[in-house]
C-alpha cells in the first residue's frame, strides 16, 4: 500500500563534504528513525507509518549505504552523529525526537550527549554502550554470522534478528539484513564503528527523558545491556518484551509502537514494568 503522507526525499552535505541522503515522511513534530548497523532507511519500512498521526520521520541512508556517499577513511558512531546533525540543519529542524536502534541507537547516544539542545526524546532500542562495560554476544553468533556461505550467514542472521514462530508468519522480505549493495570498504567501516563504539563516560550527560527497549531473548545485542544503559543515564526507564530477539520493533511492532508514542507525549507518564508480555 503507498504510503499517503506527505515525502520528500533530499540530500545534505556532512562536514567533510560527503552527500547525505535522507528522507522525510509525513508532517508533524520532527522524529528522527535511525538504522542498525550496514543498513539504509528501509530498516524502517512498515514501522515508520506508525508515528505519522504525531511526528513526522526523519531518516537518512548512513555514508556507505544507499543514496549517500560511500568515502573511504575512518568511520565511527561519533561520525554518523555529526552526519545526522548535518541533516537536521539542511532541514532546519532545532530540535527532534530521536530514536534509534542496534548501531543507531549506538549513534543516539552521541547525539544527545554532544548535542544536547538538538534532542527533546530519546529511545534506545537493542543497544549497548559499547567498551568494556558492555555484555557482549557470545563466540558462537560471532562465528554464526562470520560464515564463509552467504546462505548460512543470512539464516543466522535472521534468527537472531526475530522468533520462529513470527518467521514462520512472514516469509519476507526483510528490510534489516543489511543494504545488499554496500562496498566492501563501507560494510567493514560500519563493522568497526561498532565495534569501536564507548559511550559510557558520557552516559551520564544525557538530560533528555530516555526510554530503553529490549527484546529479552536478544543474543546479537545481549538484553542485559538495557539495565546498564538505564541505570547510567541520569532520565531513562526501561521495557522488556518477553520472548523478543533482536527486531523487537517488528516482532512487538503494535506494543513496541505504543509504548514509543505514548512516552513521546508524556515521558512523565507511569512508571513501565521491566517485562512486559507484549
Amino acid at each position: 500500500m503507498t504510503d499517503p503522507t506527505p515525502q520528500l526525499h533530499a540530500t545534505a552535505r556532512a562536514q567533510d563534504g560527503t552527500l547525505l541522503a535522507y528522507q522525510r515522511h509525513g508532517s508533524g513534530r520532527p522524529l528522527v528513525l535511525l538504522a542498525g548497523q550496514a543498513n539504509n532507511h528501509h530498516w524502517w519500512d512498515g514501522v515508520r507509518e506508525d508515528f505519522h498521526t504525531t511526528h513526522s520521520t526523519i531518516t537518512m541512508d548512513y555514508r556507505g549505504t544507499g543514496a549517500s556517499g560511500k568515502p573511504g577513511g575512518h568511520y565511527s558512531t561519533q561520525l554518523f552523529a555529526d552526519d545526522l546533525i548535518a541533516v537536521l540543519d539542511d532541514l532546519d529542524v532545532e530540535q527532534a525526537d530521536v530514536y534509534g536502534t542496534s548501531m543507531g541507537g549506538r549513534v543516539a547516544q552521541w547525539i544527545a550527549a554532544r548535542y544536547p539542545n538538538r534532542v527533546r526524546r530519546l529511545i534506545l532500542g537493542c543497544t549497548s554502550p559499547g567498551g568494556p562495560h558492555a555484555p557482549e554476544r557470545d563466540s558462537s553468533v560471532r562465528r554464526a554470522l562470520a560464515q564463509a556461505d552467504p546462505a548460512a550467514s543470512r539464516h543466522a542472521l535472521l534468527d537472531l534478528m526475530y522468533s520462529p514462530a513470527w518467521l514462520a508468519d512472514h516469509p519476507g522480505p526483510y528490510t534489516t539484513l543489511g543494504d545488499p549493495e554496500m562496498p566492501p570498504h563501507a560494510r567493514r567501516g560500519h563493522l568497526v564503528a561498532s565495534n569501536e563504539h564507548d559511550a559510557w563516560d558520557v552516559l551520564p550527560r544525557i538530560d533528555a527523558p530516555t526510554l530503553v527497549l529490549h527484546g529479552d531473548q536478544d543474543r546479537l545485542t545481549p538484553a542485559a545491556n538495557a539495565p546498564l544503559l538505564t541505570a547510567r543515564i541520569p532520565r531513562a526507564r526501561m521495557h522488556l518484551f518477553t520472548g523478543a530477539r533482536h527486531a523487537y520493533f517488528h516482532e512487538r511492532r503494535d506494543r513496541a509502537g505504543q509504548l514509543v508514542s505514548a512516552f513521546l507525549a508524556d515521558p512523565t507518564g507511569p512508571p513501565l514494568p521491566e517485562t512486559g508480555h507484549s
